[in-house]
Parts: structure tokens; C-alpha cells; sequence
């Protein structure tokens, strides 16, 4: 049985686009005579569709493409996931669905069971969960097909009670397919490599595991389908972050051909966040996550034009940088808004990064407009010291003029607040957290360094002054970073193990920090929660990422 896997992008609600696409791989599978194809979790109306999926009309599309699709499955079978509906009387409305198509009818159709409700997940909210399990019989095969999670419940310490393949294995099936739409974060490729392994060893059957790939707002698919043998070598794997369609022979006797055979101790085990933070780790991984974030947040909504506020810094740097990478320098436009403060190096810094680049810029001076403000400001502030408000002053005004390009010249304005700011309120709302997409919010200041020594991998992109200077606001003569926050080696290895690794305050300090900055860092993250709930949303790279993914409440007591 000739298989095919198509590794594709969707766009959420677009089932027009989205089924047009699913039609063309199925006729180029037809044309190469396949007897299979395979698409991921939800295809027809990308995932997650979140509230979507609360109206009758957005199912009414999902199930009327499916039956578009189904004149196309004639010669071929093709497995889709599409939302169904839950004729039983208890439960939720709907099931998360995978689609038998063949002959031009439904031959069968499969539910998820287990549904995840953490993180960036909240399928619990819309889906009931399977009721029985059945394998597919298609051209004498048995097919064990799964949705996504439903193969990720074989851990040291399960979270679902029941694992499905458990009951679909007492049909004797020949060969496992999930249809998938597994996020990307720096350790979840291996992990998903690793949980596909384990799935084979535990039931001695061959995988066809199909992802998704491309950006959802802030959510990244990394593709990596994959199939795998019964022994846990990876017969054949599609790329990552790039759209692909590849078949697998399923012989008679159920092994699997096709692709370049990877020997088994290459395949990783399921990954567990390190123990201790690792600002390098899969860093060409997360640059690739960065450009597919930002190039289909851009192409999805209908953007062209990309706008960043270029400090002369390493995160405005980085952030100029990805943008021209992603949607070509010609479509990205840096405002320089040098203050009093600003040093002559930062606006030349900055000058030279985008004549590396070649993207456009152009340079605001905002002195004359802060005494402006100074002056009206002063039969209020008479008497009283410089302080954050002034130096917040500065930040708001820059973010006026940088929308103001914004509204006149049809441009998206891209944040550059790190994840290490974000955590600690090191920021100014309305001001320099202003933006429609965050680049960098994901990143901790350490990482924001390692993208940039990626990018100048081959030559110098990014001036290596920008590089190698102390970080700094320049909102007051002779800042620093260090002023306010502790050396970002220290803060962001506390910052791990709060948010990523969940561990509490005395955890964090039995491992040798420093009691009264472990206490004094947490209480910042948690008083500051007000910000980042008014924040932009952020491209997601890591396990943890604020936003959808970490929810705590604002006026919460705990550690404050």
C-alpha cells in the first residue's frame, strides 16, 4: 500500500484556501497511484479554532468541504480531520474527528479521546471525547488511526486514565496513523520523536505520523511527520518549517519502505526540560520559529509592511533583522529615536545595521518633544526629582511616532521586548510595549544573544558593537540594565526555573541562589502580570510561554 503523507499549512477558518489545498495533494498523490493519503489534526479548519467552534456555521463549512473532498476520493483513500458533531444525547456537541474518505463515501470516521486541557490546549472546552474505539478497514488493511494526543499518554507518569491504541490493539491492526497538530517548542521534536518510538515498541506496529506546520498567531507547527517501523527506525522524515508531501510503501507483510532509514540510536527518547537553563539550546530551531511566526502572521492577516523602533540595541537588532529575513528587507522600515540620552555609538549602531540590511530607516530626534512635555508637565512636577516617570515619558512618546508611521504607511509594528523584560516589568505600556506580534517575548536576554550570534553565523548582520556593549534604556545619562535588574546570566536562570520548571521560591534558593533576589525577582514576575495581560501576542518557542500558555491570575497573593 503506497502511503502518502502531506505535511501542509493552514489557515484558521479559511476552508476555501484550506480545501482547495487538500484537493491539490490528493491529485498529485492520485497521479504517483497512491492508495493513501494522509492530512493532519483538524486540516479543514486549522487548529486550534478555539471559539470557532461555537458556531454552527463554522461546523456547517468544516462538514460541507468534507463532502467536496470526498468526489476526489475515488481511487484513493484519504484520511482528513474536521470537527463532527455528537448526535448522543450527554456529552459536548462535537468530536474532534479523522475522516475515512474513499469510492466518494465516508467509510469511516474516528474520534479523539484524550484531550488535552494544559498549556496552550483547552480542547476540553469544545470536544466530548471518543466513546469506542474501531480500526479502519481500507484495501485490507487494518488501520489504527489516533488523533494527536491520543498517542502521548505512554509517560512515566500518565495523565489520562485510558490510552485508545490499548483497545484499538485487541483488533490486531497493521499499522498506526496519527493525524497530528503538535506544537513546536526547543525540545518538543525530539520528544515527539521519542513518545512515536515508544508507541511502536509498546504495540510492535509501524507509524505514520503526519504534523502540521506554519504559524497560528502565536502558536508555531514545526511539521517533522515522520514514519516509523516496528523496530523504531525512522523509515523516512518530512522537513521542518516547510510545507511537504512524501509517501511510504506499507508492504505485506506490514514493514515499512520508501524513505532513508535512520538507525535506531538516532532516534531520541522523550525529552524533559534541563535541569538548568541553556540559552544556546536549538537555536537554529528556534531562529526558523522566529521567521515562520513572523512571515505567517503577516501573510494570514493580509500584512505587507513591517515597522521596528531600532534602538541601536540587541533586541530591536535581532528583531530588524528576523523582519527583513522573513518579509524581505523592502517591506520593513526602522525609526530611529535618538533622546538626549542616546549615545552617539547606539544611533551610529543602528545607522549601520540597516545599511547592512537595506532595509529603509529614518531618524526622529524625540529631544525637543520630551522638554516639550517637560514644560507642560512642570507646574505638576515642580520640585520633584527625575525619576520613571520621565524616563517612561521617553518610551510613550516613542511609541506615539512609531504608530504614527504605523497608521500612515499601512505598517505593523513588531515589539522587541525580550522574555526576561516581560517577566520582571522592565517595560512601558503604550510605550516600547506597543507592537501587534511579540518577536522576542518568548526569549530570554541570554537567547536574544545567541539568535544574534546565529545570525551573523556566515558575516556580520548585526554590528558586533551591538553585540558586544552593556545592554541599556538610555532613558537617563550613563544607564544600564544592571541598575535595575541583576546580570542577566543570574535573572534568567531564575526566570527558568520559576516558569519553565514551576519550582517555588525555596526550591529556587536550594539550588544556590541568592534568597532575597530569588524572592525579590518572583514578586516582580507576579506584580507585573497586569502588564503582560495587555500585551501583544508573542511568537511561542519555549514549553512555557506567556500569554495563552501561562495563565495566573493579576491580583494574586502568592510569592507577592
Amino acid at each position: 500500500m503506497k502511503i502518502f503523507i502531506a505535511q501542509q499549512n493552514y489557515h484558521i477558518g479559511n476552508f476555501e484556501a484550506n480545501t482547495d489545498k487538500i484537493i491539490a495533494a490528493i491529485e498529485d498523490a492520485k497521479r504517483q497511484n497512491g492508495d493513501l493519503i494522509v492530512f493532519s489534526e483538524l486540516c479543514i479548519c486549522g487548529y486550534p479554532p478555539r471559539d470557532f467552534l461555537e458556531f454552527d456555521d463554522f461546523i456547517d463549512n468544516g462538514l460541507a468541504a468534507i463532502e467536496r473532498i470526498k468526489q476526489f476520493a475515488d481511487t484513493i483513500g484519504v484520511l482528513v480531520g474536521c470537527p463532527s458533531r455528537n448526535n448522543k444525547p450527554l456529552g459536548k456537541n462535537l468530536f474532534n474527528s479523522a475522516f475515512l474518505l474513499h469510492e466518494k463515501e465516508i467509510k469511516g470516521i474516528v474520534h479523539k479521546t484524550l484531550l488535552p486541557n494544559y498549556d496552550i490546549f483547552d480542547e476540553y472546552r469544545y470536544f466530548e471525547p471518543a466513546y469506542d474505539w474501531q480500526v479502519l478497514e481500507f484495501k485490507g488493511k487494518k488501520l489504527a488511526v489516533t488523533i494527536c494526543e491520543d498517542i502521548w499518554n505512554l509517560t512515566d507518569d500518565p495523565l489520562y486514565r485510558l490510552s485508545p491504541m490499548d483497545e484499538l490493539a485487541k483488533q490486531n491492526p497493521d499499522v498506526m496513523i496519527n493525524l497530528s497538530a503538535s506544537p513546536f517548542d526547543y525540545i518538543h521534536a525530539d520528544s515527539r520523536k521519542g513518545i512515536v518510538k515508544q508507541n511502536v515498541l509498546q504495540y510492535s506496529l509501524p507509524m505514520i505520523y503526519c504534523n502540521t506546520v506554519g504559524s497560528q498567531t502565536e502558536i508555531v507547527f514545526d511539521g517533522g511527520s515522520l514514519a516509523m517501523d516496528a523496530k523504531g527506525n525512522i523509515i523516512a522524515e518530512l522537513p521542518y518549517f516547510t510545507e511537504s508531501q512524501q509517501f511510504i510503501t506499507l508492504n505485506d507483510d506490514n514493514t515499512l519502505s520508501g524513505g532513508i532509514q535512520t538507525p535506531k540510536e538516532q532516534v531520541p527518547s522523550v525529552q524533559s526540560l534541563p535541569l538548568q537553563f541553556e540559552p544556546e539550546k536549538a537555536t537554529d530551531k528556534i531562529h526558523q520559529a522566529l521567521l515562520t511566526g513572523i512571515r505567517d502572521y503577516f501573510s494570514k492577516m493580509g500584512f505587507t509592511k513591517a515597522i521596528v523602533a531600532s534602538s541601536g540595541g540587541i533586541d530591536s537588532a535581532v528583531v530588524l533583522a528576523l523582519a527583513c529575513e522573513a518579509l524581505g528587507a523592502e517591506h520593513v522600515r526602522a525609526l530611529l529615536l535618538p533622546s538626549q540620552f542616546s549615545t552617539d555609538h547606539s544611533v551610529n549602531d543602528a545607522v549601520q545595521l540597516s545599511q547592512n540590511l537595506d532595509n529603509q530607516y529614518d531618524i526622529i530626534s524625540i529631544k525637543d518633544i520630551f522638554n516639550s512635555f517637560e514644560t507642560a508637565l512642570h507646574p505638576v512636577f515642580s520640585g520633584l526629582p527625575f525619576s520613571v516617570a520621565e524616563e517612561n515619558l521617553q518610551s510613550r512618546i516613542r511609541g506615539a511616532l512609531v504608530m504614527a508611521l504605523s497608521n500612515k504607511f499601512g505598517s505593523i509594528l513588531l515589539n522587541t521586548s525580550n522574555k526576561s523584560e516581560l517577566a520582571t516589568g522592565y517595560g512601558t505600556l503604550y510605550g516600547d510595549m506597543a507592537g501587534g506580534l511579540g518577536v522576542l517575548g518568548d526569549l530570554y536576554k541570554q537567547q536574544v544573544y545567541a539568535i544574534a550570534r546565529y545570525i551573523n553565523r556566515d558575516k556580520e548582520i548585526i554590528p558586533q558593537n551591538i553585540i558586544d556593549k552593556a545592554p541599556s534604556a538610555e532613558l537617563r545619562p550613563g544607564q544600564k540594565d544592571s541598575d535595575s535588574l541583576p546580570e542577566y546570566d543570574i535573572l534568567d536562570g531564575i526566570l527558568y526555573q520559576y516558569i519553565e520548571r514551576r519550582l517555588g521560591p525555596k526550591e529556587i534558593i536550594a539550588m544556590g541562589f541568592d534568597a532575597p533576589l530569588v524572592n525579590r525577582i518572583l514578586k516582580l514576575v507576579n506584580t507585573n502580570e497586569y502588564k503582560r495581560n495587555q500585551f501583544c501576542p508573542i511568537i511561542r518557542v519555549s514549553p512555557k510561554s506567556f500569554g495563552i500558555g501561562r495563565r495566573v491570575p493579576i491580583v494574586g497573593k502568592y510569592l507577592g
